[in-house]
């Protein structure tokens, strides 16, 4: 994963060094534009398979977004970036992953992911009156801290037992983006 990261850091830094170049002469659509062109969507392209990576490779990833900010609000270096990305409306990577993954979940409990990713999911047996009414997830037990911990068959259960009710129940999948974009954005930002 350490040479994934490098060589999207490396792209995304020398796309984003040559759309800087050009930024005063863009308005701040077009550099969005170009930004997600060519950075923003690297960095979710694939993401879910970042989740459980030390914090540090996680790192490397979000100065990059934090650079796309500067880049198209033409933010000094020495300003916080938290506040811009508000205004942005972007998630923190961290978040992107975790919402990425969340969307995998939703898809699979409500068929419209591959049977074999579907399978990986197991909804909490019924005997429990309170859990079925919280349409929680069995959390799988694994021996050791290994990759199997970083499988959605794992980690998409312990975030979607940690969604409110309110959210896992929506009916569309459109409809669930944007509230759990909204949960997550305040739950970061807020």
């Amino acid at each position: 994963m350490t040479s994934h990261i490098s060589t999207i850091c490396r792209t995304a830094y020398m796309h984003l060094h040559n759309i800087s170049h050009i930024r005063r002469y863009l308005t701040i659509d077009a550099t969005k534009a170009l930004v997600h062109a060519f950075v923003t969507s690297r960095l979710d392209y694939g993401n879910a398979l970042l989740i459980g990576l030390p914090r540090d490779q996680i790192n490397k990833l979000q100065r990059i977004q934090n650079m796309a900010a500067r880049v198209i609000t033409f933010t000094p270096r020495r300003d916080h970036i938290t506040p811009v990305l508000k205004d942005l409306h972007w998630l923190p990577v961290k978040c992107r992953i975790e919402y990425k993954i969340l969307l995998h979940v939703y898809r699979c409990l409500n068929g419209m992911a591959p049977l074999y990713l579907a399978n990986l999911l197991k909804r909490q047996s019924p005997g429990r009156t309170r859990s079925s009414e919280q349409h929680l997830l069995d959390i799988p037990r694994t021996k050791l801290a290994s990759f199997s911990d970083r499988s959605i068959r794992v980690v998409g259960p312990r975030l979607w037992n940690a969604l409110p009710i309110d959210i896992k129940c929506c009916g569309t999948l459109s409809a669930f983006r944007k509230a759990l974009k909204t949960h997550i954005f305040k739950a970061y930002y807020c």
